[in-house]
């Protein structure tokens, strides 16, 4: 009598189970060296920076919500708070993973354990390819960004910092002498009562 051979068992994560069931056709790399952080995940697949999609995850007006960031940019949380409501704060640890169902590293843009809303970078569709987490902080996937926003049914929009072009006058050395300096103040009727001789 032959005993069958047992199966082999593959660990497929939360998400690759996602990834199969949905039909995507999206196929996951894993890089034994880390793809934690935008940089590790832009050095472990050889593309820009900016290529790289930072899933983070918030909370806005009380409720989770994941933006998707270019590699390259720093999110403004003012500019999130604009589409998501206020007030907009970084979700802790546990409200992430219970959230997306993911650990923070590793959070992709969709296939949540919950209804998320997701706001998407418009940088981002400035490539033809960009990589996402694949539910672990040791892998990725590469897709269209118009893919990328259908499948997280994402509301595109401007969220990066932008550099302030007017710098206050108090720290612009252009204007004239007139304006106070960084270390000069205003008199307040407080400070210039204490001023006075005694």
């Amino acid at each position: 009598m032959q005993l069958e051979k047992p199966p082999i068992l593959i660990p497929v994560n939360r998400f690759e189970a996602w990834l199969s069931a949905s039909g995507a056709g999206i196929v996951v790399k894993e890089f034994p060296e880390g793809t934690r952080t935008a940089l590790d995940a832009a050095r472990a697949v050889g593309c820009e920076l900016g290529q790289i999609v930072k899933s983070l995850v918030f909370v806005a007006r009380g409720r989770p919500v994941v933006a998707l960031v270019s590699g390259a940019n720093r999110l403004d949380e003012r500019r999130l708070a604009m589409v998501a409501g206020e007030p907009v704060v970084k979700a802790d640890a546990e409200i992430a993973r219970t959230a997306t169902g993911y650990s923070i590293g590793g959070v992709p843009p969709f296939g949540h354990a919950t209804e998320v809303p997701v706001f998407m970078d418009r940088d981002l569709l400035g490539y033809a390819e960009v990589w996402a987490a694949a539910g672990r902080p040791d892998s990725v996937f590469e897709i269209e960004p118009g893919r990328l926003r259908e499948l997280s049914n994402a509301t595109v929009t401007d969220l990066k910092v932008v550099a302030d072009s007017n710098p206050p006058p108090a720290l612009d050395p252009t204007k004239s002498s007139t304006s106070r300096g960084p270390l000069e103040r205003a008199a307040s009727p407080a400070s210039a009562e204490e001023d006075l001789p005694k």
